[in-house]
């Protein structure tokens, strides 16, 4: 494991459950990395994947996608886009010769404070472990 690398991530965090349950970990006093840098989206499914990638290959060295539970998007099937289109950036991440670990989409809802910080801890912990993004 790499001591000294300290990933930068992007997490797009979806307004209605997202961004409040990373809020709700602050409010508890529930630590995450601080490598966790967040953006806060209307909806999981609004975030193209092209941001993704252009992160990626400008240097970032994960990111984070955090949505509602299926079945809870405040805009019907946002959160089911997002799924679709995490399965491109998947294969886009193959053609770009980038880590999988390199991308995550999980599910997050407003009170599952603690889950979103184990979730930014996993993430990070794994991108210590594969090293800094070769674009960077």
């Amino acid at each position: 494991m790499n001591d000294t690398f300290e990933p930068v991530v992007l997490s797009f965090c979806c307004n209605w459950c997202s961004y409040a349950g990373a809020d709700a970990a602050g409010t508890a006093k529930v630590q995450y990395p601080k490598n966790i840098h967040i953006i806060r989206l209307m909806c999981s499914g609004m975030l193209h994947p092209n941001v993704v990638i252009d992160a990626l290959t400008n240097g970032v060295d994960g990111v984070l996608v955090c949505g509602c539970h299926p079945g809870d998007c405040h805009y019907q099937e946002g959160n089911i886009k997002a799924e679709n289109r995490a399965e491109a950036i998947e294969l886009m991440l193959e053609d770009f010769g980038l880590e999988p670990e390199r991308f995550r989409l999980e599910w997050v809802s407003a009170s599952e404070g603690p889950q979103f910080a184990r979730i930014a801890t996993e993430m990070v912990d794994a991108l210590k472990e594969i090293g800094p993004n070769p674009y960077k």
